[in-house]
This record gives C-alpha cells, structure tokens and sequence, in this order.
C-alpha cells in the first residue's frame, strides 16, 4: 500500500479534495508491467515522475479503463496482460463521484476474452462506467489528432460528451452493434435479404443514429461558447461537429431527420452491400477545430498550435462541466507540461487548481510540476514500482 507524500504543504493554500469525480485508491493487477500495487489517494491531482518506459503511462490507461470504451491506447484486451503472468488484469478503484461514493472494478479474467465490470460488487456493462466515472486525456499519440482520419477525433469528441451526457455511451455502443449487424446481413444475404428485417435494423440505426449526432451537436454548440474565449495564453478555438444527420438537425426536427436517415439507408442497400458498413452515419462525422485568431484550420496550424489547441478544448469543456453539472471529469495528461512553456504550464495547473480537478499528470522531471507542491500527490515511478515523490 503506497501512499504519496505532500511536500510542503505550507507553501501554498493546501490541498483540498474535489467537488466532482476523483479517485481514492487503485489496485493493479498483473497490468501492463505491474504485478501488483495499490495506491492510496486523497482526492488531489496526481503527480507521476519517472524515466521513460517505466510504466506512468501504464497507470494513466488503468484509469481510463475505468472509464467505458478501450482505454487510451485503445489496447486489444490481450495485449494489456502482464508479460510472464497468469493471463488476464484485474484494475480496482473507490471512487467520490457525482453520486456519491463507489467501488468499482474492471477486469480481463485468464479464461475470458472478454472485459469483465463490477460495480460496488455487483456485475455491469462497461456502458454502466460512465454513470459513475468520466476521464478525458491527452497523450502525445494525439499529437496528430488534427492530421489523422476523422476516426481519432470522433472518439475524443465521445469522450467529452461521455462527461455531459453519460447515456451517450450507451447509444453509440447500441448504435455500432446494430450496424455491424446490418452490415453481416447485406454481406451474407445481398440488398434483397428479408426487408422486413432490414428495415428493422434500419429503423434502430435512425433511432439511436439521431440520439448520437444531437448529443454531439449538443456538446459542441455548448461548448463553442466556452472555447472562443481562450483561456489564458491558450487560443480561442472554435469548434463543430460535422456530418450528414447534424446538418439535418439543423433544418428539421429529430424524428424528420430520422426518417430521411432511414431511407438513405434503405436506398444505399446495394452499395453497402458492396463496400460494407454504411455511407450515411453518425459513423463518418468529424470533429472540426480552427485557431479563431488565426483564422486558420487545426490541420494547417503548427504542431505547437495544434497542442496548445487540443489543450485549450480540454480547458473549455472543464469550463462547461464546472459551470453546468459543478464537476469536472478525471483528467489524464501525459508527458503534456513537458510540451508547454512555462507561461502555459503554469496557466495549466492554476486551471487544474481551480477546476479542483483529480488531474493525474505525467513527466520526467520533477521540478516540472514545482507549482503544485503542497496540492498534489507526487509517484516516483520506476521498474513498475511507485514511492512517494517530493517535488
């Protein structure tokens, strides 16, 4: 049992535990590198200091797995098991959340292929998670997040409607099996399989296709507000969400838009029979972002831009939740202070002291997160093992 050490707490107002989402302790079991260790935690942000390859990203993922989805590295469940180990990973947590305290655990059993989730000791969906836990992160994987295809930022465009609107994991993981069960049946059965079971399919891709895109239409008109406005050093950003079914929201009600969605799909049968998936969805939207004082588009800033970007999104929507629901969700930033200047870093971690936000960082210097000493927790990582840190 690890428990971190506060450095000099007098030097600053002190620590305090958050108003919203914040973990208490965590257990890894044979994780990635770890065979086993527990942390012990107080509600503040988390600090995590080590050379490369030690395993602080590993502790960021067990986190995100917390969390509905595939984590931050998006790992195959296999992938995540401990080299030389039994097989499988057990990840638990006690959690303060918006409804109280919780104990929650997820796992990948030796003889399952599948993600197992417990809640307070009781088995759930891993859709179940986001009504209790919410986390978005930044590594430096999403360094081209601007540059990849639309798919990258669909799912982190998810990830902040998640922390708004828990039901919204639900619906995109009801919306994706329909589709791949619609897709099965065109490739087996060709366009004129049963239509009455099409439709069927069809009439459920509408339905819960129409809930995704108003819920991201939702978080990004909400949020846009919040973004243009900067926040320090960091830019204005604006932000919108594009696709097919949130552009009809713009011009008809959702269950018009249902419907036209419906025959688009039903007169795209052939095509889909051939290329697979479907060419009309809440699938293929995008996430669009551009330096308001620039003027200029994500994908033709500088890389610096492009972080400092993302950056300020996360910021804004912590705005948005902190003045909409008074909390804000678990906040993992990887190796992110390293890629800052000092007048960002430190506008960073006053904004994660406002927020009150478990933000859980990680870098290879300590003295890097000096502004936090006596608010947060500091891990001295190394060979999968953790000790206390004094920063």
């Amino acid at each position: 049992m690890m428990v971190a050490e506060k450095t000099d707490p007098a030097a600053t107002a002190g620590p305090h535990p958050t108003d919203g989402v914040a973990l208490r302790s965590l257990s890894l079991t044979d994780f990635r590198n770890y065979a086993g260790t527990r942390l012990d935690l107080d509600g503040t942000p988390v600090v995590l200091v080590g050379k490369n390859g030690a395993g602080k990203t590993n502790v960021l993922e067990a986190v995100s797995l917390l969390t509905p989805g595939r984590g931050l590295r998006g790992a195959k469940l296999t992938e995540i098991d401990r080299r030389g180990g039994p097989g499988g990973w057990t990840v638990a947590a006690a959690a303060d959340t918006r409804v109280g305290p919780v104990q929650i655990g997820t796992a990948r059993e030796p003889s399952s292929e599948r993600r197992v989730v417990r809640i307070n000791g009781a088995g759930a969906s891993a859709q179940a998670l986001a009504e209790y836990v919410s986390a978005v992160w930044i590594t430096p994987r999403m360094s081209q997040i601007f540059l990849e295809g639309p798919g990258s930022r669909r799912r982190f465009m998810d990830r902040l409607v998640f922390a708004l609107d828990p039901a919204h994991a639900g619906r995109v993981a009801a919306y994706e099996t329909v589709m791949r069960d619609r897709a099965r049946l065109l490739k087996e059965r060709g366009p004129n399989a049963d239509p009455a079971w099409l439709g069927a399919q069809e009439a459920q891709m509408a339905e819960r296709g129409v809930a995704v895109a108003a819920a991201r239409r939702d978080l990004t008109d909400r949020l846009a507000g919040y973004a243009a406005e900067g926040f320090g050093p960091f830019p204005g950003v604006g932000v919108a969400v594009a696709g097919d079914l949130e552009a009809w929201l713009e011009d008809g009600p959702a269950l018009a838009v249902e419907d036209r969605f419906r025959e688009a799909l039903a007169a795209s049968r052939g095509a889909d029979a051939q290329a697979g998936g479907a060419a009309t969805g809440p699938h293929r939207s995008d996430l669009r972002v551009w330096h308001l004082a620039l003027g200029m588009p994500a994908d033709q800033c500088s890389t610096g831009e492009q972080k400092a970007l993302l950056l300020a999104l996360v910021l804004a929507h912590a705005t948005l939740l902190a003045s909409d629901r008074g909390t804000v969700p678990l906040l993992l930033l990887d190796e992110v202070a390293a890629h800052l200047d000092e007048e960002k870093r430190d506008a960073l971690f006053s904004a994660i002291r406002a927020f009150g936000a478990q933000a859980w960082m990680t870098g290879t210097d300590a003295a890097m997160f000096t502004p936090l000493r006596g608010f947060a927790q500091g891990f001295q990582v190394a060979d999968a093992t953790l000790g206390p840190l004094r920063f």
